[in-house]
């Protein structure tokens, strides 16, 4: 962010960029998460950089760089990181109605060398998986989040407002502030080549997922870098408060992160490394580990066995994947109540959630009691 900025403009906006970038909340809180999404901004943002400096610059081999950090994308998170930077560079285009630079975007060498890079991890895997790869992968995790919400209560109009004026707090407030700004004027802002390119990449990132089916807070975090270059330009003759918002937001988030994360990364609630440990070293080859209600796979992998889901055995056929439906993420083995096997002494962790239904249904009495945490239960019972 302050290497582009810094191109575009000069070592100022480049440190100020920076620093908005680094204090937004989202990016804090997406820093202290294990997933993919940071990785992904870095390649998918690299792609328009790229672009923009070989545009800008007339140094059209810089166009290869996309094609490379595109292919990066891909293998990070899949064909979206090919499809939507393009879309945004395609739509800036049309803007400025420079339909000639699309015969110079090095297309036919471009696509053979992002195929390349993504390709030979998706070849791999068909040639492994087959059809089970593509229509989970391509089928469930992106032509189903794009088409039916996951979470339908979120498909609302106003998602990614709301996450845009809680993601780049402290900074969400100069957005009104320019709107202000050109309304008290009566005037239209005079609007450049660079920021036209800054203000359509993130208006684009935004609006192509507000049109997805499937809201995450995650999605649009690559507009967050053309969003802190504006904000830099806007305060730009405001560099004392710029400094004392970035001194103090990095004070808030260095309380939050020892206050909140880190206590956070170890409660029960969240991860299932406590609950491990109370039957990790009592587990032997021939016992059963079952989890009765909000299956977490870090219980698998602080435990060090095979945790199955526990369901009622009418339940199971409607959780199983099916093909192209949410189901699909359900990879976790299953046994039914009527399955448990009385030869075998067998672990339960029980999520208190579904305490009641479980007491309701089942013998509690026979099962004894090895651990209490907030969010769950560790039982056993006995061979017979």
């Amino acid at each position: 962010t302050y290497g582009f900025a810094r191109r575009l403009y000069d070592r100022k906006t480049g440190l100020m960029a920076a620093g908005v970038l680094g204090t937004c909340f989202e990016y804090w809180l997406l820093s202290k998460t294990v997933i993919t999404d940071l990785t992904l901004f870095v390649f998918f943002n690299a792609v328009l950089i790229c672009f923009f400096l070989g545009y800008s610059t007339g140094k059209r081999n810089l166009y290869y760089l996309c094609y490379l950090f595109a292919g990066l994308a891909t293998l990070d998170k899949g064909p979206i990181g090919l499809l939507l930077p393009g879309f945004v560079l395609t739509v800036f285009l049309c803007i400025r109605r420079d339909f000639k630079e699309f015969l110079r975007l090095r297309l036919p060498s471009g696509l053979v060398l992002y195929a390349l890079v993504a390709g030979s991890w998706y070849y791999m895997m068909y040639t492994i998986h087959g059809m089970d790869f593509i229509n989970n992968f391509l089928g469930v995790h992106n032509f189903l989040r794009a088409t039916q919400s996951e979470h339908p209560r979120w498909d609302v109009w106003w998602y990614y407002l709301m996450i845009f004026f809680l993601g780049c707090l402290p900074w969400s407030w100069t957005l009104p502030a320019v709107i202000r700004k050109y309304v008290k004027l009566r005037q239209k802002p005079v609007i450049d080549m660079t920021t036209a390119f800054l203000l359509t990449w993130a208006l684009v990132v935004n609006i192509f997922y507000q049109c997805m089916a499937t809201k995450y807070t995650t999605y649009t975090l690559p507009a967050l870098l053309p969003i802190a270059i504006l904000v830099a330009r806007y305060l730009y003759n405001r560099e004392v408060l710029v400094k004392r918002m970035v001194i103090g937001a990095m004070a808030v988030y260095g309380v939050l992160t020892f206050a909140l994360a880190v206590p956070a990364c170890s409660d029960e609630g969240y991860s299932g490394k406590n609950v491990a440990a109370v039957y990790k070293d009592m587990v032997t080859e021939d016992d059963l580990v079952v989890s009765y209600g909000d299956y977490k796979t870090s219980i698998v992998f602080y435990g060090g066995k095979m945790v199955y889901r526990l369901e009622k055995a009418e339940s199971i056929p409607g959780m199983l994947p099916d093909g192209k439906s949410w189901n699909a993420k359900n990879v976790m083995p299953f046994i039914s109540f009527e399955e448990l096997p009385e030869d075998r002494r067998v672990f339960l962790i029980l999520n208190n959630r579904r305490f009641d239904s479980f007491e309701k249904d089942f013998k509690v009495d026979e099962w004894k009691l090895l651990g209490e945490f907030k969010a769950a239960r560790v039982y056993v019972r006995e061979a017979r």
